[in-house]
């Protein structure tokens, strides 16, 4: 598995050549974008992405733990978790599946 990382100036950047904005407003762009996703997540709502998946918070109970070194319970508090769940678009995509139905790896295989 790659180890590379996708970073804000390489959005920018991206936003940059393909929209053919200034280097300072593709910038404005991105944060301004992931600003408004950081938000409506803060405020617990539900943001979806067409073709990408949707984001959303999730609120979890209190449980009881184990400290893997020591083997000692302990309590873990409630929390609010971000979930995504990719779209069957972009699963496709990840997957490399092609129009006859199969991911190419297994269409290779058989």
């Amino acid at each position: 598995m790659s180890q590379n990382t996708v970073t804000r100036a390489q959005l920018s950047e991206a936003v940059y050549q393909e929209v053919g904005l200034s280097r300072n407003e593709s910038a404005e762009l991105v944060e301004t974008v992931l600003d408004e996703i950081s938000d409506a997540l803060s405020r617990g709502e539900m943001v979806k992405i067409s073709s990408f998946g949707s984001f959303q918070v999730r609120q979890k109970g209190e449980r009881i733990g184990r400290n893997p070194k020591t083997g000692e319970e302990v309590p873990i508090l409630p929390r609010r978790v971000l979930v995504f769940r990719a779209s069957h678009v972009l699963k496709n995509r990840i997957n490399d599946v092609q129009e006859g139905g199969a991911p190419a790896q297994a269409r290779a295989l058989s």
